[in-house]
């Protein structure tokens, strides 16, 4: 790979600051520094946006634009502190043809690469439920492949105690029927975040995400006679 971007220790080390310092003033007395650790953070993020978009269609057209904000919205939360510990950020694949998205998480000790869907709308989840209450051995066929189990481990995500309304508990493929939620999570070491290998490591976890999107998109872009919904 060409690009070799590296994320220095110093945009890790940062937010374990911020974290024992979560307070305007501090941050005011440091922005400097901040701006270099983003700066860091916003080139990563653009050559794995250059090196993803060679295989994947993306809406989001940069690195800078894919960071979060490191601003809390406080307005609603018990937590009153200003400041997020991590850097984070996500890309938005192009065109409702191509559902679920990439999110990327960086903190000492707790950084990951993840993707699916969060909060899927009462009507996806109708569909996607269908879909594996029909035939659920597309979907089982992917979890269970060499690339997403050596990858991802499990399909992840909040789940119900028992059976969906108005489907089969004893139903074959219940453990998916249960899930409320579709997440594949590839957690990194801080080594693997500050090492070289480091972009192309993140680009791998993203290209294997898709065959996961791909079945979901053609589920959700679909009715249940399989015809176009777009």
């Amino acid at each position: 790979m060409e690009n070799q971007i590296l994320i220095p220790k110093s945009s890790l080390e940062f937010l374990h600051k911020l974290k024992a310092n979560n307070n305007k003033p501090w941050f005011e007395a440091n922005k400097t520094k901040y701006l270099v650790e983003l700066n860091h953070i916003e080139n990563f993020a653009g050559a794995l946006l250059q090196e993803l978009s060679k295989t994947d269609v993306l809406e989001t057209v940069s690195g800078k634009k894919s960071v979060y904000r490191i601003y809390r919205d406080i307005r609603f939360s018990k937590d009153k502190t200003p400041f997020k510990t991590f850097w984070g950020g996500s890309f938005t694949r192009a065109t409702a043809a191509r559902r679920g998205g990439y999110y990327f998480h960086l903190e000492k000790g707790n950084s990951f690469f993840a993707g699916g869907f969060w909060g899927p709308n009462a009507a996806d989840l109708k569909r996607i439920r269908h879909e594996l209450n029909l035939d659920a051995e597309p979907m089982e066929k992917i979890l269970q492949s060499e690339s997403f189990v050596k990858t991802f481990g499990t399909l992840q995500g909040e789940t119900l105690k028992t059976a969906p309304k108005g489907f089969d508990v004893n139903h074959p493929a219940i453990d998916l029927l249960r899930y409320k939620q579709f997440l594949v999570i590839k957690r990194f070491t801080d080594e693997e975040v500050l090492s070289p290998l480091f972009l192309e490591q993140a680009l791998d976890a993203c290209k294997n995400m898709r065959p996961f999107f791909d079945y979901m998109s053609e589920v959700l872009t679909t009715d249940i006679n399989g015809a176009s919904v777009l």
